[in-house]
């Protein structure tokens, strides 16, 4: 195995290498305690200010509008596939909630909501295997939904939303997990901004959920306390133990985000590490890109070689020198390499000059 290994796992993802040894610094004696960041109280004035502190951050970073509240929450994104629809189908006397299927977690998505709510998908690109994102006009949007649910960049697929659908007075809510934080957009346009933390944010198991202030107050008298996004405003995140080292660590990701020039800073990287890998992708008929090119995603680049065997001698052959976790999702195969934040553009040229040499060596 290599000294230096890159991961391009799509996650649990990499972290910055100095979050990293900051945590392997403070793990014994957070801030001068004499004990660990995870054996102090969640109500203790030191992690409220870890937690406030986090908050402050993602709002500096993005410019979030005051009228936006930050959550975090227990069990991932996939655990807002549920809390979406207690929290908003009531809002309305419908209770519909409209869906675009882009990819695996768009559908799963869809399918938990249909226990609480009126689910509708109004469009949808499975017919072309989620290859691209399905088109969508306001004419589509029934003005009588609670929401309208996308999911912004496809993680299997490599696919992603460059423009985001107008939807009237229907509040647009999109699962953010694979690309919140690279790249710039406007907050205004949604009503819930969700994301598990796994990706650009921190440790797996948890999620943020940035939501539009006048949303809040329409959960259903069924969902439970834990999901139940006022009740979690109301208490700041705190209603019961949460996972304290997960937003120390998001604090920690932040401010590593703001040293490196923030959001529009990294998106140019995001870029420009993507632009590499489609270039040799681009160049040759032995890689094969699995998304259509004017939905390709900077975070996901997912590609096929010509038959599995080769697919699997190109992946071992990786792994060897230190390119690490590019297998392909199992429902699509191939190979795939997520290049969030974190990934340094040293790893992304380690992987385009091996994509040269290794069609050299084998076409």
């Amino acid at each position: 195995m290599a000294d230096k290994v890159y991961n391009f796992g799509a996650g649990p993802a990499m972290l910055p290498e100095p979050v990293m040894q900051k945590i392997q610094q403070e793990w014994l004696n957070f801030q001068g305690m004499g004990v660990s960041i995870i054996e102090i109280s969640h109500r203790s004035k030191e992690f409220v200010a870890v937690l406030n502190e986090a908050q402050s951050l993602f709002r500096e970073l993005t410019g979030l509008p005051d009228n936006y509240r930050i959550l975090f929450v227990h069990g991932g994104a996939r655990m807002q596939f549920s809390a979406l629809p207690m929290n908003l189908a009531e809002r309305v006397p419908s209770r519909k909630s409209l869906y675009v299927e882009s990819g695996n977690f768009a559908n799963l998505a869809a399918e938990e909501a249909k226990a609480f709510s009126h689910m509708e998908i109004i469009a949808s690109s499975a017919a072309t295997n989620f290859d691209r994102i399905p088109k969508i006009t306001l004419e589509e949007i029934n003005q009588d939904a609670a929401y309208l649910h996308i999911t912004s960049n496809n993680t299997i697929y490599g696919t992603r939303w460059n423009q985001f659908p107008q939807t009237g007075d229907v509040p647009l809510i999109a699962d953010m997990t694979s690309e919140l934080l690279s790249r710039q957009i406007d907050y205004n346009q949604f009503g819930v901004v969700y994301a598990g933390l796994q990706k650009n944010l921190g440790p797996s198991g948890m999620a943020m959920v940035i939501i539009r202030e006048d949303l809040l107050g329409h959960a259903s008298r069924q969902t439970p306390t834990l999901l139940n996004y006022t009740q979690c405003d109301k208490d700041n995140s705190l209603t019961n133990t949460t996972n304290t080292f997960a937003i120390y660590v998001i604090k920690l990701v932040l401010e590593w985000l703001k040293e490196q020039g923030g959001v529009k800073a990294i998106e140019k990287l995001n870029k420009q590490k993507s632009a590499r890998l489609y270039q040799v992708i681009d160049n040759t008929d032995f890689y094969h890109g699995i998304a259509q090119p004017e939905f390709r995603s900077i975070m996901n680049v997912s590609f096929k070689l010509a038959t599995e065997e080769l697919e699997n001698k190109f992946l071992q052959a990786a792994g060897a020198i230190g390119l690490y976790a590019l297998k392909g999702h199992r429902k699509v195969g191939g190979v795939r390499a997520s290049i969030y934040n974190p990934m340094p553009m040293a790893g992304v040229e380690k992987l385009a000059n091996f994509m040269t040499e290794f069609e050299r060596q084998n076409r």
